[in-house]
């Protein structure tokens, strides 16, 4: 019987070629995608999917084609934010799924749109209680599938929505990589003012840049609360000497007003909400921070220990 050190390559498995033809889809799916950001941060709970809801509005009023990626199976906001909870995957006549849109042109695949609100994304196992083994592998492959089979056709912006941990958002950086090649995805990070949140955020930062994709920027949320009776913004966090290790895109403060858009399925824009505003300048200077990265080079390798 063979050890594990005597296995050479995949053993004979063809998983390989499996792997390389997977990525090749992928890429095949996303070749017309001119630019890709993933929104993360290492912190749950600062804004990160209100914020890239906001940005695609943004980047809209830019006159911009964008698309949303929910990444965070476990817990989709998007669809409910985008109104378009309940929207049918339906597959075109090739057979690969049509992104389901809004009016204004904004569309958003979330597994949102299948589960209900109190409704939980499981995979079929044969050994119960032990999810936790494989369940991460699952939900890459279900991204893989997402990525290769949805038609995403011309985009200038293509948003992933990532799940909240600083050792998720390194995962994604690593699959988006081996999938596309280094640099094709721009990640922007999201925190808010607190010591806490800056102190996360800021080793998700150091991984990023360790694993060869740094962040282009990052953006401070609940910078301040917009005062309604005088109009001003007021401080909402005392100052953090927390520092991060890339440039700040944009600073934005919280609004009320912002939260009911997003529970109501953001009806209207709300174009003069401060934490409007404030995104519009982000959207600028993320075009700037972010070349248009499509037509990559197609990985035809695939890495495995021997």
């Amino acid at each position: 019987m063979k050890s594990y050190s005597d296995i050479v390559g995949d053993g004979g498995s063809n998983v390989l070629e499996q792997v390389v033809a997977q990525r090749r889809a992928i890429a095949d799916g996303l070749a017309g995608v001119d630019r890709l950001v993933a929104v993360g941060s290492g912190k749950g709970g600062v804004g990160k999917s209100t914020l890239t809801m906001a940005l695609a509005q943004a980047l809209l009023s830019r006159n911009a084609s964008v698309a949303i990626l929910d990444a965070d199976f476990n817990g989709p906001t998007q669809a409910h934010m985008a109104g378009l909870t309940g929207a049918p995957w339906v597959p075109d006549a090739a057979g690969r799924l049509a992104v389901p849109r809004r009016a204004d042109g904004l569309g958003v695949v979330s597994v949102g749109s299948l589960l209900g609100a109190a409704e939980e994304l499981t995979f079929s196992t044969v050994s119960s209680g032990d999810q936790h083994t494989w369940r991460a592998t699952r939900e890459f492959a279900l991204l893989a599938q997402l990525l290769s089979a949805v038609e995403w056709g011309e985009l200038d912006y293509l948003l992933f929505d990532l799940p909240p941990g600083a050792e998720r958002t390194l995962q994604y950086a690593e699959f988006l990589a081996a999938a596309l090649g280094p640099r094709r995805a721009a990640f922007l990070m999201v925190t808010i003012p607190s010591d806490l949140a800056r102190g996360v955020v800021a080793r998700s930062l150091t991984a990023l840049a360790a694993a060869g994709a740094p962040a282009v920027g990052y953006v401070e949320n609940m910078a301040g609360y917009l005062c309604r009776d005088c109009g001003a913004v007021k401080p909402l966090f005392p100052d953090s000497p927390v520092a991060l290790d890339a440039p700040c895109l944009g600073r934005v403060p919280f609004d009320p007003e912002l939260a009911a858009l997003c529970d109501r399925g953001w009806p209207e824009r709300g174009s003069a909400l401060a934490a409007v505003e404030a995104v519009d300048g982000l959207a600028r200077r993320l075009e700037a921070a972010v070349a248009i990265t499509s037509k990559p080079a197609v990985p035809s390798t695939v890495e495995t220990p021997t």
